[in-house]
């Protein structure tokens, strides 16, 4: 990981121009020298979420295996 931090908007405007057919996602990569697993990662979680990706998750939309294991070593 480089420590590059890209915001909530960004993300948003390369996953509406992917679906909008106006880029594909290695032209993006290549434009703003990212890493293609990223922007896909980004793609897929745009679609799943929509307008709402991006943001923190509600606890209680967080899967229970993860609150089980960080509880098991608090």
């Amino acid at each position: 990981m480089n420590g590059r931090f890209h915001t909530r908007a960004f993300k948003i405007q390369l996953c509406k121009l992917i679906e909008s057919g106006e880029k594909r996602p290695a032209q993006l990569c290549r434009e703003h020298k990212l890493a293609e697993s990223s922007l896909l990662k980004w793609r897929k979680e745009y679609q799943t979420r929509g307008e709402g990706a991006f943001t923190p998750r509600e606890p209680d939309k967080i899967p229970t295996e993860k609150l089980g294991y960080e509880a098991k070593i608090a």
